[in-house]
C-alpha cells in the first residue's frame, strides 16, 4: 500500500489497508524544516475533511494516522515554541492556526498584558493597544525656522500701538500679544468673565450619564444671572463720552440704550438725534436726524427697537422716526387729544401703550400701533411724571400734590391713592423691572423706596428707606434692569447725582468718580444687561461708565 501524503511522516508508520480512491484523504501541506535545525511549525489545519462512507477497516485507520501526526505535529511546536519569541509564536499561531482550535486563547496571548490608559488620553483602545510600551523616537528633522519665535510689529496697526506700554514695545512676540489681548479683555469686562473660565473637564463618560440624568431629574430656572453686586463700593471707569464724535454745546436731554442692539442715542436742544455704537472707545458714530427748528424735549425709542419717538420743548408733533424704512413720520395731530404742546411721554414695556402726560392733571393713553387715544384719566393737582408697571398692566403717577396714585391700565380706574411720605411737590417716579420696588422723588431731594405690593393694597404704606442724599429736586430716576441700582439725579445742582444699592439702599460711596466734570444731570439710563451707564449734562456732553461687575451689555 502505498503511504499516504503526509508532513515528513517516519517511512515506517504507514497504514495497513490502502483506503478506496474516493475516500482517500486530501493531501496536507508539508512542514518546511530548516536546514540545521528543527523542523518549522506545519500550516496544516486542524480539521480534517472526513472521507465519504469508508469501510470501518479503512476508517479506523485513518483515525489512528491522524492521531499519530498531531502527535507528532504538537511535538515538533513545543519544541520550536521553546526557542522563539512570544510575539513571533502569537503571529504564527493566528496566521497559520493553532492545532486547539483554541482562537479566544490566541487573541489574549496575542494582546499581552493589559495597558493602562490614564484618564486624560483621548484615544482609543486600538490605539493604546498598538502603542504598548513602545520607546517614543526622536523627529528625524527639525524645521530651524519653527523654533525662532515670529513678531508682530506693534507701531504700524493703530489698533496694536494702543496696547504699547513704551517705546521698547514696538515689536512683540505672538505669545506676548497674546498675553496682552488678553489684559486688556480682562481689564474691559472688569475681570474674567464667567464663560471664559477654565472648567474641568470630566473623563469618564459614566460620569456624564449620571450628570445628565441628574440634570434630567430637576426643575428649575438653569439661566442664572451673575453673583449679587455688593455694596460699598462700585467698580467702574470711565469711557470715552457717547457722541465724542459728534460734540455739541446745548443741553442733552434724553440719552437711552437701545433695547436689543449695542447702540446709545443721544438728544437735545440742538434738534438732533444721534446714534453712536457703544465699544467705550471711539464709539462710532451711525447716524443723525435732524429736525428743523424742533428744539428736543425728549426722544425714546419703542419697545422693539424699530422706532425713535420724539417731542418738543414747544410743540403738539409728535415724531416718529422708523429706523427700518429711514422715514420720518409727524404726527400732527390725534384725535379727542386737546393738548397744546405735548413734551412728555412714555413707551410701555410691552410696546402696545403711549401715555402722553397733559395739563390740569390729565394724562392719556394712546395705542402705539395706530397712535389713536384710548382713553384719558385725571389725577387732583399737576401730573409731574408717570410710568408704568413692569408687566405693562398699571400705571404710577406723581401729583404736583405730593401723593401717588395707582390706575388700572385695561379699566382706566384709580385702583389706589397714597400720599408720598413727606413729599410736598412730587417730580419723578420710576418702577423696578422685577415689579419689586416703586421710587418717588420729590422737590426737597428726598427719594422714597416703597415695596409695590404695598403700593397697591394699603392705603398708607410706609417707605421701605428714604433716601436724603439730593438736597434739591430729584428730576430724574432709573432703576438698572437687575434691580440692584437705583439712579438718582437732580438738574438743579452740579454733581447732584448718586447710585443706591439695592436691597440695602445704601449709596455707592465712590460715584461720582471725577468730580467738576458730571456738572448738571438732565437724563441718566442704563444699558440693557447693565455693563454700562449714561447721563447727559447741560453742556453737551453724554458721560459713559463701564460697570465692571456686569459682564456682558
Amino acid at each position: 500500500m502505498p503511504p499516504e501524503r503526509r508532513s515528513r511522516t517516519k517511512p515506517g508508520r504507514r497504514t495497513g489497508a490502502k483506503p478506496d480512491r474516493k475516500t482517500r484523504m486530501k493531501p496536507e501541506r508539508r512542514a518546511i524544516v530548516a536546514t540545521g535545525g528543527p523542523p518549522r511549525k506545519s500550516a496544516l489545519s486542524s480539521q480534517q475533511k472526513a472521507p465519504a462512507r469508508p469501510s470501518a477497516a479503512a476508517a479506523a485507520m485513518a483515525v489512528a494516522a491522524a492521531e499519530e501526526e498531531r502527535l507528532l505535529r504538537q511535538r515538533n511546536r513545543l519544541t520550536l515554541e521553546d526557542d522563539k519569541p512570544d510575539a513571533e509564536r502569537c503571529l504564527e499561531e493566528l496566521v497559520f492556526g493553532d492545532v486547539e482550535d483554541d482562537e479566544d486563547a490566541l487573541l489574549r496571548r496575542l494582546r499581552g498584558p493589559p495597558v493602562q490608559v490614564h484618564e486624560d488620553s483621548g484615544d482609543s483602545e486600538v490605539e493604546n493597544e498598538a502603542k504598548g510600551d513602545l520607546p517614543r523616537k526622536k523627529p528625524v528633522w527639525v524645521d530651524e525656522e519653527d523654533e525662532d519665535e515670529e513678531m508682530v510689529d506693534m507701531v504700524n496697526n493703530r489698533f496694536r500701538k494702543d496696547m504699547m506700554k513704551n517705546a521698547s514695545e514696538s515689536k512683540l512676540s505672538k505669545d506676548k500679544l497674546q498675553k496682552r489681548l488678553k489684559e486688556e479683555f480682562q481689564h474691559a469686562m472688569g475681570g474674567v468673565p464667567a464663560w471664559a473660565e477654565n472648567k474641568k473637564r470630566k473623563t469618564s463618560s459614566d460620569d456624564e450619564s449620571e450628570d445628565e440624568d441628574d440634570l434630567l431629574q430637576r426643575t428649575g430656572n438653569f439661566i442664572s444671572t451673575s453673583a449679587s453686586l455688593p455694596r460699598g463700593i462700585l467698580k467702574m471707569k470711565n469711557c470715552q463720552h457717547a457722541n465724542a464724535e459728534r460734540p455739541t454745546t446745548a443741553q442733552i436731554t434724553s440719552v437711552q440704550f437701545h433695547p436689543r442692539a449695542q447702540v446709545v442715542m443721544v438728544a437735545g436742544l440742538d434738534n438732533a438725534i444721534s446714534l453712536f455704537q457703544v465699544d467705550g472707545k471711539t464709539n462710532p458714530k451711525i447716524q443723525s436726524i435732524y429736525l428743523e427748528k424742533f428744539p428736543i424735549f425728549k426722544a425714546c425709542f419703542s419697545a422693539n427697537g424699530e422706532e425713535v419717538l420724539a417731542t418738543s420743548t414747544h410743540s403738539k408733533v409728535l415724531y416718529v422716526y422708523d429706523m427700518l424704512a429711514g422715514k420720518l413720520i409727524p404726527v400732527h395731530q390725534v384725535r379727542g387729544l386737546k393738548e397744546k404742546i405735548v413734551r412728555s411721554f412714555e413707551v410701555s414695556p410691552d410696546g402696545s401703550f403711549l401715555l402722553i402726560n397733559g395739563v390740569a392733571g390729565y394724562f392719556h393713553l394712546l395705542s402705539m400701533k395706530t397712535r389713536e387715544l384710548i382713553g384719558s384719566m385725571k389725577i387732583n393737582g399737576r401730573v409731574a411724571a408717570s410710568t408704568f408697571s413692569s408687566d405693562s398692566k398699571k400705571i404710577f403717577a406723581s401729583s404736583g400734590d405730593g401723593e401717588v396714585y395707582v390706575w388700572d391700565v385695561n379699566s382706566r380706574k384709580c385702583l389706589n391713592r397714597f400720599v408720598d411720605e413727606g413729599s410736598l411737590y412730587g417730580l419723578s417716579i420710576a418702577t423696578s423691572r422685577n415689579g419689586q420696588y416703586v421710587a418717588s422723588g420729590s422737590s426737597c431731594g428726598v427719594v422714597n423706596i416703597y415695596s409695590q405690593d404695598s403700593c397697591l393694597q394699603e392705603t398708607n404704606p410706609k417707605p421701605i428707606k428714604a433716601i436724603m442724599n439730593l438736597v434739591t429736586g430729584v428730576s430724574s430716576m432709573a432703576f438698572n434692569p437687575t434691580t440692584e441700582i437705583l439712579a438718582i439725579a437732580s438738574e438743579k445742582m452740579k454733581e447732584a447725582v448718586r447710585l443706591v444699592h439695592l436691597p440695602s439702599c445704601t449709596v455707592f460711596s465712590n460715584f461720582p468718580v471725577v468730580k467738576k466734570n458730571i456738572s448738571h444731570v438732565h437724563t441718566l439710563d442704563f444699558s440693557p444687561r447693565s455693563g454700562y451707564f449714561a447721563l447727559g449734562n447741560e453742556k453737551g456732553k453724554a458721560l459713559m461708565y463701564r460697570l465692571h461687575h456686569y459682564s456682558d451689555f
